[in-house]
């Protein structure tokens, strides 16, 4: 049984907690009005890159949604034809889908992945009022074309064969085959 000094002096400490905090500055971030700058290696929404061609990078191998913990990714793979070419390897990924609403923003995914197609941005903000728009597919994913690049499909313009994207060695080739000078990127 508690002695009446016990009784007594419980409640004035835990008092004192709420004394010594309630005169401290607050900290309250004003989130909408003054959005701060993350950390550069936040884990945010992802991305598909490409290669400096425009080719894709994806390659349709669906490791990164078996890697998946909350099975929030969806990738369905085909094969590149003559012509109607996405990625330098023989497949890519023809359908890919992120569910934003089960995706834990681990990281496991780009582990995972062979090519450094998927990558993670520092762009945290994935709320939305509809649950639908809340499921990313691959055009809201890839990467935006910059300048020099050129949209999918076309043939390999920057390498011999899928075996240069992967190494990094390109060769630099216009529209006619002529190869260039080889440069690394």
């Amino acid at each position: 049984m508690p002695t009446l000094k016990e009784q007594f002096w419980d409640p004035v400490a835990g008092f004192g907690v709420t004394f010594r905090t309630m005169f401290r500055k607050v900290v309250t971030e004003q989130y909408p009005f003054e959005k701060k700058p993350t950390a550069p290696r936040f884990h945010g929404r992802h991305q598909l890159n490409r290669w400096p061609d425009g080719l894709e990078k994806c390659i349709g191998c669906e490791l990164c949604a078996w890697a998946c913990p909350a099975d929030a990714i969806y990738v369905e793979g085909a094969s590149n034809v003559d012509g109607e070419r996405y990625s330098p390897g023989e497949r890519y990924g023809r359908v890919y889908q992120i569910n934003y609403l089960r995706c834990i923003l681990c990281g496991l995914c780009i582990e995972a992945c062979p090519t450094r197609a998927l990558t993670m941005t520092n762009e945290y903000e994935l709320a939305d009022n509809n649950r639908a728009d809340l499921i990313y597919e691959k055009s809201d994913l890839l990467a935006p074309l910059l300048p020099g690049m050129e949209q999918p499909p076309h043939e390999m313009l920057i390498g011999a064969d899928e075996s240069d994207y992967y190494r990094g060695t390109f060769t630099t080739r216009d529209r006619s085959g002529a190869a260039g000078p080889e440069k690394e990127v």
